[in-house]
């Protein structure tokens, strides 16, 4: 639900973060900046910074749960490990 009014401190970043996947346009419309995203981008960067963290963009609030990853496949194809085997392959 969007906020009726802008956030602005710990609150704007509470929620940029749990929309920043979401985008920019988003997560303006959510706290409460509509479509202003220069004064959502101004002051979210004011709450970081009262805060020691630095943030440039929007995507800079993101942790690397939040992030998509390439998939790593541990096991060649066609190799069966499982309980039973001697380990020899």
């Amino acid at each position: 639900m969007a906020s009726p009014t802008p956030l602005k401190g710990l609150e704007l970043i509470d929620c940029a973060k749990a929309n920043a996947k979401q985008g920019i346009e988003t997560a303006a419309e959510l706290c409460g900046y509509g479509s202003d995203y220069s004064q959502f981008q101004q002051e979210l960067k004011q709450a970081c910074q009262a805060i020691g963290v630095e943030v440039n963009e929007l995507s800079d609030l993101l942790t690397d749960v939040d992030r998509p990853t390439a998939t790593i496949q541990l096991d060649p194809p066609g190799v069966e490990i499982g309980p039973g085997l001697d380990g020899n392959l």
